[in-house]
């Protein structure tokens, strides 16, 4: 795979899903592509549709939008995995992103460049929506066949809304149910702490997963029957999950030996967004080394936080005072500094 760095960077900030500070979480009823409205589901779910200027001849050069949302009763949290396949003839240049970066976003393009591999790592709560571009030419021909879309979340409840298919000259398809995974066996389960231990794991129904150890994902790709990884680092027997559009399946557990790779930089708080306000106000965290970690007021933990590398979304809890606001990473804890400072107001 040929990595591609996400257009605009991780500093791009064209625009903001707005999420409504404190609100409680409540199941929602969502509409189908054939109209019909399903029942609303407990447990967090992600729904990925596409939409957008699909190339039409002699139209070159386009793109169209990839949406994820959370839905549900929960926060939809850990790593989302996005697949965009398109048929013979189409390629991609790769995606841009355009929202305040409180996550991480990694994409990879096949060396045919007819499919890309995203990997979006942040919380959200239900309603809230991510969207990216896909870049795409036609290089003269009349493009035709099926652009697929799919996406997998190990929490996600509810697989049914997991693959999105346009039909190209005709239009949306009726969606599709990705059968459940099943892995039969696990090639190697032993490995340095360092990581780089190449695994394999067999099974049926594995296409568009990914492959988990413990909570960090593990460089490789799947087939329908099978997946080729290489292990991130850590420490100790942890779980081996392959997650795929149609759910998730255990595949056992990895055993690391000898020492564990070096903890990352420590998490550094450089300032808040808004500094004063209630229990319920929801503040941007500015800093670095930030990525996945989680935020705290005065050591209570936030209602809800979303970080990526340089910047965290938060919302205060209750509480009183001056307090100041922590990140925690795997790096251990930033230190207490003047920037970090926020007031409660009644």
């Amino acid at each position: 795979m040929i990595t591609r760095l996400v257009r605009g960077g991780v500093t791009a900030a064209l625009a903001v899903t707005t999420l409504t500070a404190g609100a409680a979480a409540t199941a929602t009823a969502a509409t189908t592509a054939a109209g019909t409205v399903k029942p609303a589901v407990a447990g967090p779910n992600v729904t990925v549709t596409q939409a957008g200027n699909y190339p039409i001849f002699p139209v070159d050069n386009t793109n169209f939008s990839v949406t994820w949302k959370s839905s549900g009763t929960t926060d939809l949290t850990g790593v989302t995995h996005l697949t965009v396949e398109l048929p013979a003839g189409l390629t991609t240049s790769g995606a841009m992103i355009t929202s305040f970066q409180d996550y991480t976003f990694t994409q990879t393009i096949s060396p045919d460049a007819r499919r890309l591999d995203a990997f979006f790592t942040g919380n959200r709560a239900p309603g809230r929506s991510e969207f990216m571009k896909v870049f795409v030419q036609s290089h003269g021909t009349k493009p035709a066949g099926t652009i697929k879309v799919t996406a997998a979340n190990r929490n996600d409840a509810d697989p049914s809304d997991n693959v999105s298919t346009y039909l190209l000259g005709s239009g949306p398809q009726a969606p599709a149910t990705q059968a459940a995974p099943a892995v039969t066996g696990i090639g190697t389960t032993t490995g340095p702490g360092a990581g780089g231990t190449a695994v394999t794991l067999t099974g049926s129904n594995l296409d568009n997963g990914f492959v988990l150890v413990g909570g960090s994902v593990a460089a490789g790709s799947c087939t329908s029957t099978g997946c080729t990884v290489t292990t991130p680092g850590g420490s100790g027997s942890t779980p081996v999950t392959v997650v795929t559009p149609g759910g998730s399946a255990a595949a056992g557990a990895f055993d690391y030996t000898g020492a564990a790779p070096p903890a990352p930089p420590a998490p550094a708080v450089t300032g808040l967004t808004t500094a004063t306000g209630p229990a319920g106000t929801q503040i941007y965290v500015q800093g670095t080394n930030l990525a996945s970690g989680t935020v705290s007021f005065g050591g209570v933990p936030a209602t809800r936080s979303s970080c990526g590398a340089s910047l965290c979304s938060a919302t205060a809890p209750a509480g009183t005072g001056v307090v100041d606001v922590t990140v925690t990473t795997a790096g251990g804890t930033s230190a207490v500094v003047a920037a970090d400072r926020f007031t409660y107001t009644a």
